[in-house]
């Protein structure tokens, strides 16, 4: 649990960064979404079928899921049950995590939803009014329904 005011702030602007990655994402806001992430990320989306983790810059990521989600009209995130551990400049995060895709289609298969958990570790950036960036992120699916190939011609 937390011990004092600075460590609830600390928790606060944790599960802020990542809801704002979350909700850039949901826009579409590609520059908002590597502002989330340090210089050097280590990342794995492997359990989505996203291939091996690896370390990756914010530009690479942002990138990649341009590129992925480009077919997807919509994208809403939902993000609950934070447990945040901070310590000093470091942190860990868990949260749940649910992810819409929806795309009309003629066949009517417009949705795909992604079930699962984050893991994140964030450090403090070091600049004038420190803010938390996300240094480790990895997602672990639980299950997915929906149209797996929402993107498919039909």
């Amino acid at each position: 649990m937390p011990e004092t005011l600075s460590d609830l702030v600390d928790r606060d602007r944790i599960i802020d960064c990542i809801t704002e990655l979350f909700l850039a994402t949901d826009r579409k806001d590609w520059a908002a979404v590597e502002a989330c992430f340090a210089p050097e990320v280590r990342f794995d989306m492997s359990s989505a079928g996203a291939g091996p983790a690896t370390t990756t810059r914010p530009s690479e990521i942002a990138d990649g899921w341009r590129t992925g989600l480009a077919g997807v009209e919509h994208i809403h995130h939902q993000a609950g049950n934070f447990v945040v551990r901070v310590n000093g400049d470091r942190a860990d995060a868990f949260c749940y995590g649910i992810a819409y895709h929806y795309r009309a289609r003629k066949d009517g298969r417009n949705t795909r939803v992604f079930v699962g958990s984050y893991d994140y570790q964030l450090a403090r950036d070091g600049m004038a009014q420190p803010a938390w960036r996300i240094t480790a992120m990895r997602f672990t699916l639980k299950f997915l329904d929906g149209n797996p190939a929402l993107e498919a011609a039909e």
